[in-house]
């Protein structure tokens, strides 16, 4: 008696838990649907509905491009595996069976004969079955290379990877998404396609079998049990799709604060700044775990409840529907059967009801790989979207001051309002506003002209928009007004202080953005190249080094002096038209710095420069001078200007 009391207890201590988890989960998702509803009333984007399954069918159509390609190859090679494997199994069970049958008959013949057969057939077996992971990894490997490839075609395209970082502010992170998502999404969408037409082959075929063997009504029961509770486990996983997104969101700060430490992490050494890094790192890094600590004891709480519900119950399910045909006394199909008969239709039975359950608990299952395949959904395909407003001039991003700005001066600032025109040997602009992306007025009518030959001094004191005006004549930031002339992006090149050194070998310092094969389509000799080393005085690297095709560290082999002279014989190469100096030479030594100007006259490159060294004005035409408060002027340089500038 008391051992059954205690019996009891526990019985009923395993309820309430059972029902205080439940709760738990039902309270979770009504705050998460408040807690959403509350944001601007906006629908939740990462529920399986038809918005999910419409992306999914998007992105699908780009990493299976076409209906005769290697990725439907694998498709097909990935469901008749499937098919061989689900046979197989039915096989495994009525050998298995009838070995058993023999080892209770006592029949030494029938157990050689079924066993000989089950070890003919293990090679078949293993090749099914390696087949399927075969097919399985290279189809997510496939999936995530069109996927990549497709993506990037578009960040890479134009200056998109700059406007997404400094013009457009939806998404932060995008490493994160191009990488880490990517693989995630091609992996979740392979695993739930096996995960789903698998157990889906299994339930058809088991149906079938089963129908023959107790009747259609068991397997009926067991499908109307896979809908029921198939709807309720879907309503209670909603939540995870937008905690996916929230983990993947987290994943990408942590992981930016890091590379900020790495890229900055001179600048930190000389402030000192360790531990206050360390604090900004342990902050992001801490929400993240908080996050995690949440989802994971949210999955236990689903964990639980998918146990009971998807295996448990439907085994007991699967008992209750197996067992009517042999516990019905009645039954005409078992009047006259001998136990070992019995036995071995219960054995064949069972076993394939038990398959059948468990093949209906994968499908319940997989639901919940479904909502966090709509995270990832969700993530990509808002990717996806601001890659193509970008590319096609629209972005997004909170305009600051622009209220202000309209009240104060009565200026309507439009992104993209202005007007480009291509053309040759001039930089013109007329009547055009300088202001950055998030609404700053600079000047509100600028205008002037430069034609080839004039090189032009901007100078001014920091923040009264030099850098603003070359990213508009870089076609970086958008115009927001008037017209501005110049020529094609290729035929204008900027010089910054600190200048950019590429992965690869001494000759791609030289050549950037250009390929060997470039070099050569243009016809330049390597001995062209050394005569740009040796007109900035870098020869002697080429000597050190040996040969054009030495792969270095450049950014730290060269000094910053050499990085500038570098980037000056970078622009002798490419010989444009005009040419943004942006205090380019501010660590070369007066006497080269004066050859480099004196050359680019000589090769005919117009100059826009940046500089506060005096020896530069003798060297420009005309001044463009901002005073930082809306206020310019351009005028010529004469020798009263350079005194006074001296």
């Amino acid at each position: 008696m008391a051992t059954f009391s205690k019996y009891l207890t526990a019985k009923n201590s395993c309820l309430a838990g059972g029902g205080l988890l439940l709760l738990y989960l039902l309270r979770h998702r009504s705050q998460t649907r408040k807690k959403h509803r509350s944001k601007d009333g906006k629908k939740d984007k990462t529920a399986v509905d038809k918005v999910f399954f419409l992306r999914i069918l998007r992105i699908l159509h780009i990493m299976v491009p076409r209906v005769f390609c290697m990725e439907t190859a694998y498709l097909l090679l990935i469901a008749s595996m499937l098919v061989a494997r689900t046979y197989c199994d039915v096989w495994m069970i009525q050998n298995g069976t009838m070995i058993e049958s023999a080892i209770i008959g006592r029949s030494t013949k029938d157990f050689k004969i079924f066993l000989f057969s089950f070890i003919k057939f293990m090679p078949v077996i293993a090749l099914v079955n390696n087949f399927l992971k075969l097919g399985l990894n290279e189809l997510k490997l496939r999936f995530r290379e069109r996927l990549t490839k497709k993506l990037y075609d578009q960040y890479l395209q134009g200056f998109t990877y700059y406007k997404m970082g400094n013009l457009d502010n939806r998404i932060a992170n995008a490493d994160q998404l191009l990488t880490q998502d990517v693989e995630k999404f091609c992996n979740s969408v392979v695993d739930l396609y096996s995960n789903l037409s698998k157990p889906l082959l299994d339930i058809f075929l088991y149906i079938f079998k089963l129908a023959s063997a107790i009747g259609a009504q068991g397997p009926a029961i067991m499908m109307a049990y896979l809908l029921i509770s198939g709807l309720f486990l879907t309503r209670l996983r909603r939540p995870i799709g937008k905690m996916t997104v929230t983990e993947q969101r987290y994943e990408g700060e942590y992981r930016y604060v890091n590379s900020r430490l790495i890229t900055n992490s001179e600048e930190i050494a000389f402030y000192n700044g360790n531990l206050r890094e360390k604090q900004t790192i342990y902050s992001t890094f801490k929400k993240l775990a908080d996050h995690l600590h949440n989802f994971i004891f949210f999955r236990f709480s689903m964990g639980f409840v998918d146990s009971i519900i998807a295996k448990y119950v439907a085994t007991v399910v699967g008992y209750l529907v197996v067992s009517r045909p042999f516990l019905n006394l009645s039954d005409s199909r078992h009047l006259h059967s001998t136990h070992s008969e019995l036995l071995e239709d219960y054995y064949q039975s069972g076993r394939m009801l038990l398959r059948m359950s468990q093949a209906l608990g994968r499908i319940v299952l997989a639901g919940r790989e479904m909502t966090r395949l709509s995270g990832f959904t969700a993530r990509i395909t808002e990717l996806m979207t601001v890659l193509k407003e970008l590319n096609t001039g629209k972005y997004e991003r909170t305009m600051v001051s622009l209220q202000e700005r309209e009240t104060a001066e009565k200026t309507v600032l439009v992104p993209g309002s202005g007007q480009i025109i291509n053309r040759d040997n001039i930089i013109k602009f007329d009547h055009t506003p300088l202001a950055t992306p998030n609404g700053d007025l600079l000047i509100r009518d600028l205008t002037f002209e430069v034609r080839s030959g004039t090189n032009v001094l901007v100078c001014g004191p920091n923040g009264c928009g030099k850098s603003s005006l070359f990213r508009v004549l870089g076609e970086l930031w958008p115009l927001f007004g008037g017209n501005l002339t110049k020529p094609e992006r290729g035929k204008l090149f900027y010089v910054p202080q600190r200048p950019y050194m590429t992965l690869g070998s001494l000759r791609d310092q030289v050549i950037y953005p250009d390929t060997v094969e470039e070099q050569r389509r243009k016809g330049i000799s390597d001995q062209v190249l050394k005569d740009y080393l040796d007109n900035v005085q870098l020869g002697h690297i080429l000597g050190r080094e040996g040969s054009w095709d030495v792969v270095q560290d450049w950014m730290d082999v060269l000094s910053g002096g050499e990085k500038q002279r570098m980037a000056m014989a970078r622009l002798f190469y490419h010989k444009p038209q005009f040419a943004i100096l942006d205090e380019c030479t501010s660590a070369v030594s007066v006497d080269v710095e004066d050859y480099i100007y004196s050359h680019c006259r000589t090769v005919g490159i117009t100059l826009f420069t940046v500089s506060h060294r005096k020896s530069l004005w003798k060297h420009h035409e005309y001044y463009l001078h901002m005073d930082g408060r809306g206020n310019y002027e351009f005028k010529p340089i004469t020798e009263e200007t350079v005194e006074f500038g001296s």
